[in-house]
């Protein structure tokens, strides 16, 4: 597949760095000659120097036998002006845009992305895709990161286990047999900085990060197993009422649930649009990092302080504050992942990083076959992938213990006619199934083959 990717920031240089590793055909453009250098040294891409959306640079970086183009620069109008660019003169097939602002995306304009007009195939919103993940970190409060797969019958669960956590030093193997009616699947390991996929035989240990795909009535169960109390969340701080804090605050507000929420904004323009726009949450002018502030916002009561501003380290100084103050849980949004690891000194309970977030996004419109969804996990170090099962595919009609899975893929959850399955070694993976595999970056490629990806997906 022939690919160009209009940006070669940080969420460029990520999806680049997914497909030029599955042998696709890749080419970076940029203004910035600096970062397509970056991109042509550090991976086996081509890169060209100039105004993604001038037809000349789209002409010179291949767009006339391009299968796709990725546009996902700092501009909206730029990404813009470059899908229509590339259907109207190209006449490419398949158009991704990256929009931030939210004008661009309210439902009364949808009409907007039609091919007649703005001819746009997939619309990404990175302020979207970061509030939800800020939701269902909220929803399971005892994990450090949480994804939902299978119609949202399966939930992706990531764990810290602590000290006390009753299943240390016991095989996976052993688990099975003592909860044989838990509907949860360890699928993935992160034990001194590495991840893996574990074999029935291996243990956990204290400080094991550890990824489980558990069914959705059986998520406070597994938590419980696991060493993770089930958390009521009642009363949020949202620091920051930019589009992201914003759009968790209005989320909030349509929750079933009754959550009190409360907003802190340092710009006073940014709070009076946020107090214009929500109903019952209260908003407070002031730094969020201001002990004075978090006081009068009862951080001290809170049960979870979400700090979403758009500097990653006022973001993780706000949540050590507040935590210091008395919160129960802090939640950071983290640009930067090789700030990841500061998580656990200073004592930050989750983070959320839009890079893969939208990574992630962009993945699930990118991958061949018939994949559903796609959830990349850490750095870049291994991915969740939702597909169908096809007739064609070397995994039709086996068990799965008969299927050569590389080392590192586990299957997580099955979904068959809308009922999801617990998977176990003499579980017959059938034509219609939908699979969710949990696979190491290294693997995704042999994943996919035996997902028997195809160009009939375009």
């Amino acid at each position: 597949m022939k690919v160009i990717i209009c940006g070669a920031g940080q969420v460029g240089w990520q999806i680049a760095r997914h497909l030029s590793g599955e042998q696709n055909d890749v080419t970076v453009v940029d203004n910035n000659p600096d970062l397509v250098r970056r991109a042509t040294d550090t991976l086996d891409v081509q890169g060209i120097a100039g105004h993604a959306s001038y037809p000349d640079v789209l002409d010179r970086a291949g767009a006339r036998d391009a299968d796709m183009v990725i546009a996902a620069t700092h501009s909206d109008e730029v990404n813009m002006v470059t899908c229509q660019v590339a259907h109207s003169v190209f006449g490419v097939t398949r158009k991704i845009a990256r929009l931030r602002a939210q004008s661009y995306l309210e439902a009364i304009y949808r009409d907007l992305y039609k091919r007649d007009h703005m001819p746009i195939d997939v619309v990404i919103s990175p302020e979207r895709e970061v509030a939800e993940a800020a939701l269902q970190r909220i929803a399971a409060p005892s994990t450090f990161d949480s994804e939902r797969f299978l119609d949202g019958q399966v939930q992706l669960l990531g764990i810290v286990l602590d000290e006390d956590c009753p299943v240390l030093n016991t095989p996976l193997r052993q688990l099975t047999d003592l909860f044989s009616t838990l509907r949860a699947v360890v699928v993935g390991v992160r034990r001194e900085g590495k991840l893996f996929a574990p074999d029935p035989g291996d243990q956990l240990f204290a400080r094991d990060q550890v990824y489980i795909a558990s069914f959705r009535d059986d998520v406070e169960r597994t938590l419980g197993i696991f060493g993770k109390p089930a958390l009521k969340q009642e009363r949020v701080v949202i620091i920051g009422a930019g589009n992201v804090g914003l759009s968790v605050a209005q989320a909030l507000e349509r929750s079933e649930r009754r959550i009190r929420a409360r907003v802190i904004e340092n710009s006073r323009a940014r709070a009076e649009r946020a107090a214009d726009a929500l109903e019952r949450t209260i908003v407070l002018h002031g730094d969020g990092m201001d002990a004075d502030v978090l006081a009068e916002a009862s951080v001290d009561r809170a049960d979870a302080v979400i700090c979403v501003t758009d500097d990653d380290k006022v973001n993780l100084l706000a949540a050590v504050r507040a935590k210091t103050l008395g919160c129960k849980m802090t939640i950071a949004l983290v640009n930067d992942p090789t700030m990841a690891s500061l998580m656990e000194p200073l004592d930050i309970d989750a983070y959320i990083n839009p890079r893969a977030t939208t990574v992630s996004s962009i993945l699930r419109h990118i991958r061949h076959g018939r994949v559903r969804g796609v959830y990349s996990i850490g750095d870049a170090e291994a991915e969740v992938i939702e597909a169908q099962v096809l007739s064609t595919s070397p995994i039709s009609g086996k068990v799965i213990r008969e299927i050569d899975f590389p080392e590192g893929a586990l299957v997580g959850a099955i979904l068959r006619d809308g009922v999801a399955i617990k998977p176990t070694a003499t579980t017959r993976i059938t034509e219609g199934d939908i699979v969710m595999i949990f696979s190491l970056t290294a693997d995704v490629p042999e994943v996919e083959r035996l997902l028997q990806v195809s160009i009939d997906f375009f």
